[in-house]
């Protein structure tokens, strides 16, 4: 198996995609990323590499206890944060980051090129929302400053992720985008292999969907990597097992005590190691007007006793605020906690937490940072950051919202890695 394979992340987010395919054994050399908090969690994790890489990790658990400033963290491991070039990829910025990558690259080869344009201009939501349904937005021609990095770095892969609206999402003159896409891999000098992914079969305690397309320099890629599956065993309830118990606005940053067998099917998931003595960040519950709780605790207790979601228009007249309930049909939506998957966690989760409340009524809130992280299997121990040093949750469930899940990632590296020589 090849060693120390380097690679690029382009349009990096808060890092899924590259968290996954460095446990898979790749040495990021750049993630380029234009959002300011993102681009925070970037660095303070290529930190967190570079101390574990020292043995000195104890450090970074000082900051996630807040014991020392991200100032004092970074400057612990300085030559880790050059590695985030923070700009946004386009025809203006492409020649100035083709030139940071080049100095960060040195004298080594780039061999991997992962990442995936913003996703709004192709997903059925954005067309949806949209009056123009995204035509005409530049965001649908982003990839071709994606294959610009191809060009210009020749790596023997790419990893390109998008929502499943790529597959239907057409230009004002009825071209599909994904065919336009294909062409201009192809005119690129790469084979690719297109495959819709469940990220609940691969041991993701969740139902995301995502079209990833694997492309390989001038060679043929008959079949897609063949990607291991597995179920992840717990139900949502026993993944949060561990979390201490919140009402709304409430924070903890102790585990509450947990069970071997839990333990063990959290570190599989890579969320947390048995024996490390990680702090918890990020188990902050939002706060809630009454009549938002009042409806979580229906909502809940409907699905505990019949297996339903409710319906907006099945809420107490006084507890509805919007005219148009058709609209609002689905507003609400509790995450399942007696299923090994729950639905999928979008960047909407920033705005409010209505369509993922959490399924003990007792608690009655909606999910929390690190509840959110889980279902998309970031380690405890990532830490999400924001613009200041102070916490953010909406900055921290975005970047969530918007990540490929880690352990999806780490399935795809893997499977890549063993067609790799072939």
């Amino acid at each position: 198996m090849p060693k120390n394979l380097t690679m690029i992340d382009l349009f990096a987010g808060a890092g899924g995609l590259s968290e996954g395919f460095i446990r898979a054994g790749f040495k990021p050399v750049a993630h380029v990323e234009m959002d300011k908090a993102a681009c925070n969690t970037l660095r303070t994790r290529a930190v967190y590499y570079s101390l574990k890489e020292k043995k000195k990790l104890p450090i970074y658990y000082k900051y996630l206890k807040r014991e020392i400033t991200r100032t004092e963290l970074y400057e612990k491991a300085p030559e880790a944060l050059s590695s985030v070039i923070e700009a946004p990829i386009g025809a203006e910025t492409n020649p100035s980051i083709f030139k940071q990558v080049q100095e960060l690259a040195g004298n080594r080869s780039l061999d991997l090129l992962v990442g995936g344009p913003p996703c709004q201009a192709y997903s059925l939501m954005g067309r949806s929302a949209d009056p123009n349904r995204m035509q005409g937005d530049a965001r649908n021609y982003l990839f071709k400053y994606y294959i610009e990095f191809l060009v210009k770095f020749e790596p023997k892969y790419f990893v390109f992720e998008n929502v499943t609206g790529l597959l239907s999402a057409k230009d004002q003159d009825g071209n599909k985008y994904l065919d336009l896409i294909k062409e201009a891999f192809k005119n690129a000098g790469y084979k690719i292999a297109i495959e819709t992914l469940t990220a609940s079969e691969f041991g993701v305690p969740q139902h995301r969907k995502r079209v990833i397309i694997v492309g390989r320099k001038g060679m043929d890629v008959p079949t897609f990597p063949k990607l291991k599956k597995s179920k992840h065993t717990e139900t949502i309830t026993q993944l949060f097992e561990d979390l201490p118990k919140l009402k709304a606005s409430e924070e903890k940053n102790s585990y509450a005590s947990s069970s071997d067998k839990h333990l063990k099917s959290l570190n599989k998931l890579g969320l947390r190691r048995k024996k490390a003595s990680v702090p918890l960040t990020y188990h902050v519950a939002r706060s809630n007007i009454e009549r938002d709780l009042q409806i979580y605790k229906i909502a809940a207790n409907d699905w505990i006793n019949e297996q339903r979601r409710i319906q907006y228009s099945e809420l107490p007249a006084e507890l509805q605020t919007h005219k148009n309930i058709h609209s609002f049909s689905d507003r609400f939506k509790v995450v399942a906690g007696d299923e090994n998957a729950s639905h999928t966690v979008v960047a909407h989760i920033a705005k409010d937490g209505h369509y993922y409340i959490h399924p003990d009524p007792e608690q009655n809130r909606s999910i929390t940072v690190r509840e959110a992280a889980r279902l998309q299997t970031f380690p405890d121990d990532f830490y999400f950051e924001g613009i200041s040093e102070k916490l953010s949750r909406t900055a921290a469930f975005k970047q969530i919202g918007n990540a490929v899940p880690v352990l999806l990632a780490q399935r795809i590296a893997d499977a890549l890695l063993k067609e790799w020589n072939d």
